[in-house]
């Protein structure tokens, strides 16, 4: 009898542990009664389900990309002399910007401030071009014309989007693709054209001047050895050669696309998750919680591509007006997106007015400044943004000379209609409780910093083999 007693208080005991732990467990217990074994794994931070991921292809560099890779890095190109394209997408940052600057300055003396901040060159190789809707489903089927896109989407019933339904929102006709934060272009090569020219940049002038710059250049020889001898008597063909070297090398170069993070080994079962990560891993893909994976997939391809951690379309959010861009001193002025001001050929298209391009997540962990307009500059600010948005802005918004929260104070009143306010967790209400505690937010940082390359090094590891 009294053995008995003892057997049936190990098993209440270990029941009760074995509920704690269950309890405690960041996997959610519906997993654990309705798929235990991915459940024990994932609770141990492996994949249950991994795949080989499926990455570029790593060649010595091409004549071009070397030529391209030259030109990256020429700060006599600039009208300072002191500014290249590493200089805002430097290398040792992700090819994103070196400090924490809203927007950097360039212009002849360095003093002309951008008016926006600088994404990041990295995974651009496999952005589409700008269009609104999916691509048409055959290679060779006909583009359709973006005015007749645009029409079709007035009228088109849109998906709410949540980490659940990617692949029912992908087919949204909405704004999607394209370079820059309004995809104003379309190649790698006319991105680069972009800063080259620009007087808050690095302000090169003209492209004859340009041209001759790099006719004197220590690289000039590639320029003969690839296009002839002839080559610098057309200096418009000179630039344009010359941003598509660097289009090529930005393609060429595993480091602009080197899919090394931890999460990535993680995909492959090469690695494991912390506690803290595979909460923030869940957190990242409920819709009831962070709902983050809704524009920024984090699912491989099913042919195994490595996941881009963006959707690539255009959302609307409603960033804070940011005090500290020269521009806005204008209290007129107002960063429209697609609409412009740097973009004109959609202004009249004003149901777009605000939207900007959705980017990668890989790597922003260590970036130093986020959204369109720098307004953010650590990863918590952004999760409370998305947080208390809509429940309690005036964590988010600065107050009016009403008193009152101004909210969306960034916008034009007439285009606040276009602000999300559907999709989670942007669909919540004032005074509504936030998706996320303190310690969710903590949780979702230490996943996104799974994201940041340089965990290890998959191509070294291929070749070994």
């Amino acid at each position: 009898m009294r053995i008995a007693s003892i057997v049936v208080l190990v098993l209440v005991l270990g029941l009760s542990a074995a509920t704690v732990a269950l309890i405690r467990s960041p996997i959610p217990l519906f997993d654990w009664f309705s798929n235990p074994v991915a459940a024990l794994k994932l609770n141990q931070g492996e994949n249950p389900a991994p795949v080989q991921l499926v990455r570029p292809a790593v060649q010595p560099l091409s004549a071009m990309a070397q030529l391209g890779k030259a030109i990256f890095f020429d700060k006599t190109l600039s009208a300072s002399g002191e500014m290249s394209c590493a200089s805002c997408h430097s290398p040792a940052h992700s090819y994103g910007p070196p400090n924490g600057l809203p927007a950097q300055f360039g212009g002849p003396a360095l003093k002309s401030q951008g008016m926006r901040a600088v994404p990041s060159l990295m995974y651009l190789n496999y952005q589409p071009n700008f269009s609104v809707g999916p691509d048409p489903a055959g290679d060779n089927d006909k583009p359709v014309p973006l005015p007749q896109l645009i029409a079709a989407a007035k009228n088109a019933k849109r998906v709410i989007k949540t980490a659940q339904s990617t692949a029912q929102t992908a087919v949204n006709l909405v704004p999607v693709g394209g370079l820059f934060w309004d995809g104003r272009v379309n190649t790698l090569q006319a991105q680069a054209m972009g800063p080259l020219l620009s007087p808050f940049e690095m302000d090169g002038g003209s492209v004859a001047e340009v041209a001759a710059k790099m006719q004197a250049a220590p690289y000039a020889h590639y320029f003969t050895e690839l296009f002839g001898a002839n080559v610098f008597h057309d200096q418009p063909l000179v630039v344009s050669e010359a941003m598509f070297a660097v289009a090529r090398y930005q393609i060429e170069a595993p480091d602009f696309h080197p899919y090394s993070s931890k999460y990535d080994a993680w995909l492959e079962g090469k690695a494991h998750l912390t506690r803290q990560e595979m909460r923030g891993y869940i957190l990242f893909n409920d819709p009831d919680k962070g709902d983050c994976a809704a524009c920024h997939l984090s699912q491989p391809s099913p042919d195994g591509q490595p996941p881009l951690f963006t959707d690539h379309q255009y959302e609307a959010l409603g960033a804070p007006r940011n005090p500290h861009l020269a521009a806005n001193d204008n209290p007129s002025y107002y960063d429209l997106g697609i609409c412009g001001p740097y973009r004109d050929d959609l202004k009249n298209q004003t149901q777009y007015c605000g939207m900007f391009l959705t980017p990668t997540l890989r790597n922003s962990a260590t970036r130093k400044v986020f959204f369109h307009n720098g307004v953010f500059h650590t990863l918590q600010q952004v999760l409370d943004f998305y947080n208390f948005r809509d429940v309690d802005p005036g964590r988010i918004y600065p107050k009016g000379p009403d008193g009152k929260v101004a909210k969306f104070n960034d916008l034009p009143a007439k285009y606040i209609a276009n602000i999300d306010d559907t999709d989670p967790p942007l669909n919540r209400k004032l005074g509504e409780k936030p998706a996320l505690t303190p310690a969710e937010e903590e949780d979702i940082i230490a996943f996104i910093k799974t994201l940041n390359d340089g965990y290890y090094t998959p191509q070294a590891e291929a070749a070994a083999k």
